[in-house]
């Protein structure tokens, strides 16, 4: 069996162009949210997608340990854990603000949450085609 497509595989380059995808889920998700007022929308992908972008910060810490990334691409995994991370901090910094809700039926998302999610998810796409295109070995 010839393996040798194997080592020609860039998976920091799959790393990237999946979070492309990611960056792309987290903006429907907004669209999502913004058609139900901030409820959470009783779609099973809307679930299905949230578990996806919540579940990237894991893979996202991950590749940084397991992939060869050059200086370029470590922008991606980082700018992910950024996001994560702020993110948590401002949307409970909002929720606490509005008083949280007694049952998750009850969850309203903050419109400002909603805007800064997709922000970062336009920003987020953007970088990763960026790296894509220009993080290319020079011939």
């Amino acid at each position: 069996m010839d393996t040798q497509w194997l080592a020609n595989i860039n998976l920091p380059s799959i790393y990237i162009a999946l979070s492309a995808g990611v960056a792309l889920l987290i903006w429907i998700e907004g669209q999502m949210l913004k058609k139900t007022e901030g409820k959470l929308p009783k779609s099973k992908f809307f679930q299905v997608s949230s578990v996806v972008d919540t579940l990237w910060l894991f893979v996202s810490i991950a590749v940084v340990y397991l992939l060869d990334f050059k200086s370029i691409e470590m922008t991606v995994p980082v700018a992910y854990w950024i996001y994560a991370l702020s993110g948590w901090v401002y949307g409970s910094r909002l929720l606490k603000r509005s008083g949280l809700p007694a049952s998750p039926e009850e969850l309203v998302i903050p419109k400002p949450y909603i805007a800064f999610s997709q922000s970062f998810s336009t920003t987020f796409f953007a970088l990763c085609v960026f790296v894509l295109l220009f993080s290319k070995p020079i011939s």
